[in-house]
């Protein structure tokens, strides 16, 4: 049968026999290592006390500056790529085989793809990041139209295809070889076309490493980005102040209850959870659709795509080569290290409850659908912002500079209902932050516990707490620069291991149809 696999193939011989052996078995060398790496940056970080601040900042500026070429390389050769398979005869091949069908809903899944993948960090920067380019970016454009477009066109880059197909190909690499292939929910898998059964030595336990490091600075980044939002939302409404004690009090809490989620699992907890994210992020999107400028956002979110699509080439592969200044350093390059540290978690996620659904649906649905709905998000936050401030005279650039976590409610201040939304941002603020504690922690649990897609709720609850930790670690030691850092150092050296992905996932789908034809 062409289910089964080729008994005279000996390599798909040994594949299995090792799947089976390792498939259910803890992996103490990944859980320790990584567990020590943790450990050894956050011990670094409370011994350098004040002088944090000054070293993230230097960290983050040199690979920046010397890798930053690399990044922008690796992302736009990945989202290339995204393409290239999506529009490829192997387009049509079902995740899990021809009669395999989807787990979940259509809506389910977009519901846990958006709040997993872009949550905390739309209700953060949704605001802030139009409102500061437009106030300085690189390209100056002279007159406000054109520093506006700007400002949209670079939220959009930052936000758009290049993260999102990051995403794809690791989750269409773990859902591949681990639905089709019968294979270990594992980074390490995703590279047996490459080495072989060297997989299961030093070389698959450094990459699953590397994953499991680069997935927790990731969420970690997110959650300190999310706790300090809280707490100035928190501030304007109830005068709570804005310090550090209350962000370690707030992620403790809120580590507590991402605790509890994990351990109700995939469906009582996660699902649940990112089905209501939705439902109330949506619910704030149409309120601010109807209380803002209405015409004006629907003008722009056309005009947006259009400029985004248009400018595309000159943005995807910009690196200010000629001018050498740096302000791609604290944006930018952030964001694809950023986003590349993330793409373990994301990957596994989406890999996980995306059985059933051919190769293309699977791009064209990770790709396409979260990107629409973010800069439909993006223009209504974003532009409404730009409008107050070129069309109304309303200063949103100080108050946002003086601090970025305030961007979204002070936006608030100028539409009716504003201590509700401020409200209801806060709760769906928390609620994105406890959907990706508990994703983060799940997925980084199934790395270490050599794949089980069902791993021990006790190192469940470990690697929960451990994240809120290193957020709280980071917090303390540098604050937003202190985040950043730790998702551009973390991304580094995963986005290498994104280039042999590339290569690895092509000759997994070559050996795949060899074996069982296109059926």
């Amino acid at each position: 049968m062409k289910n089964n696999i080729d008994k005279k193939d000996q390599k798909y011989k040994d594949l299995t026999k090792l799947s089976k052996k390792l498939k259910y078995d803890l992996n103490p060398w990944v859980f320790f290592t990584s567990f020590s790496v943790i450990v050894i940056g956050v011990i670094l970080t409370i011994l350098t006390g004040n002088s944090a601040k000054e070293i993230f900042s230097n960290i983050q500026t040199d690979i920046s500056k010397y890798a930053g070429w690399f990044y922008v390389l690796v992302m736009n050769i990945v989202l290339l790529y995204c393409f290239v398979l999506m529009f490829s005869k192997y387009g049509n091949l079902k995740i899990g085989g021809s009669e395999a069908e989807p787990e979940f809903g259509t809506f389910s899944w977009f519901a846990m793809l958006f709040s997993a993948g872009m949550g905390i960090g739309i209700l953060f920067y949704g605001v802030a990041e139009p409102i500061l380019h437009y106030s300085a970016n690189y390209f100056n454009e002279p007159t406000n139209i054109g520093r506006a477009k700007t400002a949209m066109n670079l939220t959009f880059l930052h936000w758009g295809l290049h993260p999102w197909a990051v995403y794809s190909m690791v989750g269409l690499g773990l859902a591949f070889f681990g639905f089709s292939e019968k294979l270990p929910f594992s980074i390490r898998n995703i590279f047996y076309p490459l080495i072989g059964n060297k997989i299961y030595g030093f070389i698959g336990n450094l990459i699953d490493t590397i994953a499991v490091v680069a997935c927790l600075y990731g969420v970690a980044t997110s959650l300190g980005l999310g706790v300090k939002q809280i707490n100035a939302g928190l501030n304007i409404l109830f005068k709570i102040p804005i310090n550090s004690t209350i962000q370690i009090l707030l992620i403790a809490i809120i580590t507590a209850i991402a605790t509890w989620s994990v351990v109700r699992g995939l469906d009582m907890g996660i699902k649940l959870l990112s089905t209501i994210n939705i439902y109330i992020a949506a619910l704030i999107m149409l309120l601010m659709l109807i209380l803002g400028p209405t015409l004006f956002i629907f003008n722009a979110f056309v005009e947006n795509i259009g400029s985004y699509i248009q400018q595309f080439p000159r943005i995807a592969m910009w690196k200010s080569a000629y001018t050498m200044k740096d302000w791609q350093i604290n944006w930018t390059m952030f964001y694809w290290g950023w986003w590349i540290a993330w793409s373990p978690f994301v990957g596994m996620f989406i890999a996980r409850i995306s059985y059933g659904r051919s190769i293309r649906e699977f791009l064209l649905g990770v790709l396409f659908i979260p990107v629409i709905l973010t800069f439909f998000w993006m223009t209504i936050f974003g532009g409404s912002a730009l409008y107050l401030e070129m069309f109304k005279d309303i200063d949103l650039i100080n108050p946002v500079k003086t601090n970025i976590a305030i961007a979204l409610f002070e936006f608030f201040k100028y539409f009716p209902l504003t201590k509700f939304l401020s409200l209801v941002a806060i709760f769906v603020i928390i609620s994105f932050f406890v959907t990706s504690s508990d994703s983060g922690s799940m997925v980084i649990d199934i790395i270490t516990s050599g794949g089980n897609p069902d791993p021990p709720k006790l190192q469940r609850i470990f690697w929960a707490i451990l994240e809120g930790v290193v957020a709280a670690t980071l917090v303390l030691g540098g604050g937003l620069v202190a985040l950043q850092t730790a998702s551009v150092i973390a991304g580094f050296p995963f986005a290498i291991v994104l280039l042999f992905m590339c290569w690895s996932i092509k000759k997994g789908l070559e050996e795949y149809v060899k074996k069982y034809g296109w059926d």
